[in-house]
């Protein structure tokens, strides 16, 4: 009996220790019933972003943006936390590059190489924004070796009509290689994006 309670404790613990993250608005995450390697891959990342921006003041250490590369497209993976209280405020739909696609549907890959229409994985920070094909946009810059050549890539994050606003069964529409969101999610980061004096850091992980 005391092996069992032994196994069975600190299963309960890790379950009880997400209970944190799981404030979001309006919305009921998919993300969070994922499983638990879902929630420890952004657990890890939240833990990295949050040394990172400690280190430079150039950087908001409030709020960070997450993406999940592992998700399926037609689920919530474009995530919204809150650095300070440890939980997750908002979440949506987002798109990859269609270069990032592979004869098997389970796996991605990247690429940081111009034309490649490939998602490229690390850290950015969200730019100025500035009006263009797809409305307003926001500049990114990449700040790791995978994904330095964003800027010159014109990775953008931005919006778009034909991604969903609701989770569904199946993969969403394609980028371009930017991150590319529905117009409703858009408009509320746009406000947190806007309103931040510091430049708030996009972290995209597989």
């Amino acid at each position: 009996m005391k092996k069992i309670i032994f196994i069975v404790i600190p299963i309960l613990i890790l379950f009880s220790s997400f209970g944190n993250i799981s404030s979001l608005s309006d919305r009921k995450s998919s993300v969070l019933f994922l499983g638990i390697t879902t929630e420890q891959r952004l657990l890890e990342r939240v833990k990295t972003i949050k040394q990172f921006v400690s280190t430079n003041l150039k950087f908001n250490n409030e709020l960070a943006f997450f993406i999940d590369m592992r998700i399926m497209s037609g689920k919530n993976r474009f995530i919204v936390y809150d650095l300070k209280n440890d939980k997750i405020v908002d979440q949506g739909l987002v798109a990859h590059g269609i270069g990032s696609e592979t004869q098997n549907n389970e796996e991605l890959k990247f690429s940081n190489i111009n034309s490649s229409f490939c998602t490229a994985l690390g850290k950015y920070y969200i730019g100025k924004d500035y009006v263009g094909r797809f409305g307003k946009a926001y500049k990114l810059f990449g700040l790791d070796t995978t994904n330095s050549n964003a800027f010159a890539r014109s990775i953008v994050l931005h919006k778009y009509d034909k991604v969903p606003y609701e989770e569904q069964n199946q993969p969403i529409c394609h980028s371009l290689g930017c991150p590319m969101v529905n117009e409703i999610y858009y408009g509320r980061i746009e406000k947190l994006i806007d309103n931040s004096k510091r430049k708030i850091i996009l972290d995209i992980y597989y």
